[in-house]
């Protein structure tokens, strides 16, 4: 048992005292540096500060003296110097096996196996096939290398569906793709840039995909089959990406080369998608009603709202109050409408016809206006190319068909003569030669023709004739006779040849008509129609020769 060096008591638990005055228990240096290098230092102080015997022997030499008798032949022997002191942790430093102490060890052995640094010196689990492919090296070599395509949508066939425009974007560096759009100036579209963000694409799911949840969770590479390369993008070929069919028509400069040198495709013709015009729709009108200008009834079938046909100014203002009159029968199987009489007033500056009655007693049949003014469309005419009737068409024998009736023309004033004699060029040989019959039968009048117009005309004619006859006898040298005709048309707008009663003497004061005259009240009176109209045709007639 091991007992307390100073006590004698055993080295138990309540049986060693402390001492107090120990403060200190670590172990002296031996080592420190002098000069900047190291020496060895012999340590005076033991653990807990208790000094050491520097002098102090061995027990070795202690039993080596105690045996040896002292030889005094050659005196007292000298001690030898006390060997270096070397500490244990220098002495044995960097020395392993035993051999130099005496002792023999064993073979050496194989060290058991520790189980788990086994286990980390196995390979890491691999859940992907390893590849060739150096997705580092893509991205360095690639990078900003994008190919351009040009792409259009059909969505036509759908309501309210349109054909617009896209640039397909692939980046080599990380084969994602992107889609955007292409504005136009004001086509209505809010101006977002991007139908699809920048993604890779997949081409080809695995069965069970079609249950994913994409609209949730991105597809990851357990989903995917096959995603969308560089090589599945061709000019000239449609591609199906998120539901849409995109036709690529086109690739910019970069994308051509790319592809040549990559694939071997070098013939990339851009593709011409524009929109065709379609073939124009003739546009069927419908038949003419009868009621206004044709070309006015025509603005309704091309336009919402209707525009009045443009006009010839020129014209209007070059043939203003220019007035063409002619006389016309009526052809009818009716008895009774062969006697009747019209007055054609053609007016130059609007080609618009008007027709007159004028009224006779006791014919049974009311006069005045027969037909306002109006363009006359010939009957072999139709609503999409009306020919209207012409001065050229008008000469004494002509037939003028108006909306299904039937008129002979059979006499015209002298400004129609006039205007013909300017404007022969424009005449048929056939409208001249009845106008050059006209004036000879003027020259030469046929005395029976006379009698027998006489006893046909009904007794009014008879009278108002007579009495023009004197009234131009006796106002031969009447200063405005030749201005009268010229102020009455200029109220009649209608060329109807009457006007207000008010309006006709408010002319005549005008003209300093001696409408006092009892002849001339007379041919007032018999020119009168109803009582507020007057026909200033027979009026005229007096002041003329």
């Amino acid at each position: 048992m091991v007992s307390n060096p100073v006590h004698r008591l055993p080295f138990l638990p309540g049986t060693s005292f402390k001492d107090s005055t120990k403060t200190a228990f670590h172990r002296s240096q031996t080592l420190s540096y002098k000069n900047g290098y190291a020496v060895v230092r012999r340590p005076t102080v033991g653990i807990g500060g208790e000094r050491l015997q520097v002098n102090q022997l061995s027990q070795a030499e202690l039993d080596e003296l105690a045996n040896k008798a002292p030889i005094l032949t050659y005196g007292q022997p000298k001690q030898a110097p006390l060997a270096e002191f070397i500490p244990a942790h220098v002495a044995f430093d960097k020395k392993v096996f035993l051999e130099s102490q005496g002792i023999e060890l064993n073979p050496p052995e194989k060290m058991a196996l520790d189980p788990y640094t086994e286990l980390r010196k196995q390979p890491l689990r691999k859940y992907v096939t390893p590849s060739d492919f150096d997705q580092l090296k893509q991205f360095l070599t690639f990078d900003k290398q994008v190919l351009r395509f040009y792409a259009i949508w059909d969505d036509t066939d759908s309501m309210f569906g349109e054909c617009r425009t896209y640039i397909i974007h692939y980046y080599l560096m990380d084969d994602t793709v992107e889609i955007r759009e292409v504005h136009e100036r004001n086509n209505g579209r809010d101006p977002f840039p991007l139908l699809m963000n920048r993604q890779r694409m997949p081409k080809v799911l695995v069965k069970n995909a079609k249950n994913f949840p994409q609209c949730v969770l991105e597809i990851s590479d357990q989903e995917v089959l096959e995603w969308y390369t560089a090589k599945d993008f061709i000019v000239g070929k449609p591609l199906t990406i998120l539901g849409r069919t995109f036709f690529i028509y086109d690739c910019d400069p970069f994308t051509r080369q790319y592809y040549k040198e990559k694939f071997g495709i070098s013939d990339l013709p851009r593709i011409d998608v524009s929109e065709k015009e379609p073939p124009p729709v003739k546009q069927e009108l419908p038949p003419y009603n009868g009621f206004g200008l044709i070309e006015d009834s025509v603005q309704n079938c091309f336009v919402l709202i209707p525009k009045a046909p443009k006009k010839d100014v020129i014209k209007m203002l070059v043939n203003d109050n220019k007035v063409l009159r002619y006389l016309a029968a009526l052809e009818s199987p009716i008895p009774e409408d062969k006697d009747r009489r019209f007055v054609f007033s053609y007016f130059l500056a609007s080609d618009m016809i008007s027709i007159f009655e004028p009224p006779v007693r006791n014919s049974g049949i009311i006069g005045g206006k027969y037909l306002g003014r109006t363009k006359v469309a010939k009957p072999s005419s139709t609503a999409e190319d009306p020919i209207y009737y012409g001065p050229t068409d008008f000469f004494i024998g002509a037939v003028i068909e108006v909306f299904g009736h039937r008129f002979i023309i059979l006499d015209t004033d002298d400004y129609v003569l006039k205007y013909m004699e300017n404007n022969a060029a424009q005449y048929s040989p056939e409208a001249l030669l009845s106008i050059r019959n006209r004036i000879q039968k003027q020259e030469a009048p046929a005395p029976e023709l006379e009698n027998k117009q006489t006893r046909e005309d009904p007794p009014g004619v008879q009278e108002l004739e007579a009495l023009i006859d004197t009234i131009q006898k006796q106002l031969k040298d009447h200063p405005c006779k030749d201005n009268i005709h010229e102020a009455f048309q200029i109220y009649d707008q209608e060329a109807s040849g009457f006007v207000d009663k008010e309006r006709f003497f408010k002319i005549c004061d005008s003209l300093n008509l001696p409408i006092d005259d009892s002849l001339i009240k007379e041919l007032i009176r018999l020119c009168s129609h109803g009582e507020d109209k007057i026909n200033y045709y027979d009026f005229v007639r007096a002041f003329s020769n």
